[in-house]
């Protein structure tokens, strides 16, 4: 049923009620934003004289006044408030609260685990994670702290292509009220470029972005990258990084036929293989015995350039559930090396099956964490 102004009839007596009360007044008690609901029994111009009345009598600030409502919405105080609620022609006085966009929890952040951690208060906090990728694009739901390009015609790490964007959602997205959450939201994102605005880097970048991680000491590196033939150089750098107790953690290749792609298949780096919501294989995915671990990487929802949300497929995708699981483990554990985390995310993985499809299984951050 629509309220109309004409049919209002708002008596005095609030007003007597706050003029009972002069400490209200003089209180320094913070106000609040509050919706004053009167009772439909008078005329327009009564109602406008009350609201005027209301504010010069008690000091409030009326915010709104509704058209066909009979609704004020004032700052009061909370014994104000209380006052009000007493008076035979207030309806309600009720609270104005904030409601919010709501967050997405992207499938497969519950499908590793990562909620009943967060639960128990581990959200990665202390952790250091470079994503070694296109760069990171400023996002409201992201905290870069810093980074580096390696990439000559694009001096900064401002990501141009989206990719790098989209693998550091799924690891480090805010624990907010909005888009999407990552599987460690609070640990120390750095943004290292090597790859340009089409997706492509050189090796030297890539064993220049490994290196520069390494130097940095950061405790884990996002690898969503990789080729069919190794390199000297990139091996050097993934043995550097291991030396230096950086735990490098690479995407396993997207040919969905036998062979692991490079920096993923050598020794000293985690290999993920990508499953969708079923913890099937995805038909992409590509495999071997190199492969150590899997995680989701079917329409996975993360954050995009432009400020912008998306979903993607790839072994890229999965690696980094990976890697925010390695983040929340090192939270626990911030003495364990690298090769311990490490054998902790294998040995805690649950079983898929074929282990060249799927290493030692799903990537589970409940049990890793209370290894």
């Amino acid at each position: 049923m629509k309220f109309h102004a004409s049919k209002w009839t708002v008596g005095l007596s609030v007003l007597v009620a706050f003029s009972a009360v002069p400490a209200l007044a003089e209180a320094e008690e913070a106000k609040e934003r509050y919706l004053i609901g009167f009772k439909e029994e008078a005329d327009a111009a009564t109602f406008t004289t009350q609201a005027e009345t209301l504010e010069s009598q008690v000091d409030a600030e009326i915010l709104r006044e509704y058209e066909n409502l009979p609704v004020i919405n004032a700052e009061l105080t909370e014994e104000e408030a209380t006052a009000l609620e007493e008076q035979a022609t207030i309806e309600y006085v009720e609270k104005d609260v904030k409601m919010h966009t709501y967050q997405e929890v992207p499938y497969g952040i519950p499908q590793v685990n990562a909620p009943a951690v967060h639960e128990a208060g581990n959200f990665g906090e202390g952790v250091s994670v470079a994503v070694i990728d296109s760069g990171i694009a400023q996002h409201e739901d992201l905290n870069i702290v810093g980074g580096e390009s390696f990439v000559s015609s694009e001096p900064t790490y401002e990501d141009l292509n989206g990719h790098g964007t989209h693998v550091a959602g799924t690891i480090a997205a805010l624990d907010n009220i909005i888009g999407v959450i990552g599987v460690s939201p609070d640990v120390d994102l750095y943004a290292v470029k090597v790859l340009d605005s089409f997706g492509s880097g050189y090796t030297s970048d890539i064993a220049a972005g490994i290196e520069w991680a390494a130097d940095q000491g950061i405790d884990i590196a996002n690898l969503s990258l990789g080729g069919p033939t190794g390199s000297t150089v990139l091996e050097q750098a993934v043995d550097y990084a291991e030396e230096q107790g950086t735990l490098l953690i690479a995407a396993a290749g997207n040919s969905g036929t036998r062979g692991i792609g490079y920096p993923a298949a050598y020794d000293n780096v985690i290999s993920v293989a990508a499953v969708d919501s079923a913890n099937n294989k995805a038909n992409f995915s590509s495999y071997g015995p190199e492969n150590d671990i899997a995680a989701p990487g079917v329409d996975v929802l993360s954050t995009y350039i432009g400020g912008e949300y998306t979903e993607l497929s790839g072994t890229s995708m999965a690696s980094p559930h990976v890697a925010g699981v390695a983040a929340l483990v090192q939270a626990t554990n911030p003495l364990a090396t690298a090769e311990q985390i490490g054998q902790i995310l294998q040995e805690t993985a649950t079983p898929l099956g074929n282990e060249e499809f799927f290493g030692s299984g799903l990537v589970d951050a409940e049990a890793a964490v209370g290894q």
